[in-house]
């Protein structure tokens, strides 16, 4: 039994996988400050929603961008004696040609590995997550960088935070661009400006990708994924062909099946 973590700066993110299949995903806040007991019992709590717990675990796989909650991860590893296998530019099994891969997020890598293998190359990946990602596969299966903007709940917190009177809204697609109201005219400038940002970075993203592999835009696959892709208006991106909220988990389950030798992940959640 496998549980993949996805370690990001809003969510830790549980997978739990058993003979190639994806059985159950869970969610919970971040807490960055948590010891290494208090992210075991969180753990533990997740699996526990669906009738499992750690002592059940046979091994682990591991993105994180949390310093020490990665601390923390390996120290509930040793001491439970279950192996464990962390996610980076020199354990990821694909190529990666950036200036410097040490600095690439171990997700955005997952991310790329998870593509590659689901869907096929050249691809693109958005992650709407804590941060907006695009990351890119070349056709020879290398991560070959991408782009990085902040992300949609993150620029809402900041207009309230940095704003005397715009309120905290509601994440829902207002029926026109043209609001009437405060709450309205930032649902707009959100949803509809997230939907074209992400639209406009895709179709440039693409584009460079199909130049340099000598094919039309639409041969390369695009995948939306992260914790607000399955959001009603994320449908509203163009140009993406799959939206797999659990991709990064499916990642980090082929990392741990192509680095051990395990059986290879399916694409459904069982």
């Amino acid at each position: 039994m496998l549980l993949a973590v996805d370690i990001g700066n809003t969510n830790v993110t549980t997978g739990l996988v058993q003979g190639g299949t994806l059985l159950a995903a869970r969610r919970a806040a971040t807490q960055p400050l948590a010891t290494a007991d208090e992210l075991e019992l969180l753990l533990d709590g997740l699996l526990r929603l669906d009738a499992s717990n750690l002592g059940e675990i046979t091994a682990l796989s591991c993105a994180s961008v949390v310093p020490d909650l990665t601390a923390g991860i390996e120290a509930i590893a040793s001491r439970r004696g279950v192996p464990l296998l962390v996610a980076s530019a020199g354990t990821v099994p694909l190529p990666v040609r950036v200036e410097r891969p040490a600095e690439v997020g171990a997700d955005r890598l997952v991310n790329a590995l998870a593509a590659a293998r689901l869907y096929g190359t050249p691809a693109v990946v958005v992650d709407f997550g804590t941060a907006t990602t695009f990351d890119c596969v070349a056709s020879d299966g290398a991560y070959i960088g991408g782009a990085i903007a902040p992300g949609l709940e993150l620029g809402l917190e900041a207009l309230a935070a940095h704003t005397a009177k715009l309120p905290r809204i509601e994440l829902r697609s207002p029926d026109r661009a043209i609001g009437r109201d405060t709450v309205t005219a930032m649902q707009s400038g959100t949803i509809f400006g997230y939907q074209a940002l992400a639209s406009g970075l895709l179709a440039r993203t693409r584009q460079e990708l199909a130049d340099s592999a000598g094919i039309e835009p639409s041969a390369v696959h695009a995948i939306l994924t992260g914790g607000l892709s399955a959001a009603p208006w994320a449908r509203g991106v163009d140009g993406v062909d799959a939206i797999d909220p659990e991709l990064t988990l499916r990642g980090l389950a082929i990392f741990h099946a192509e680095v051990t030798g395990g059986e290879p992940i399916g694409m459904g959640l069982g």
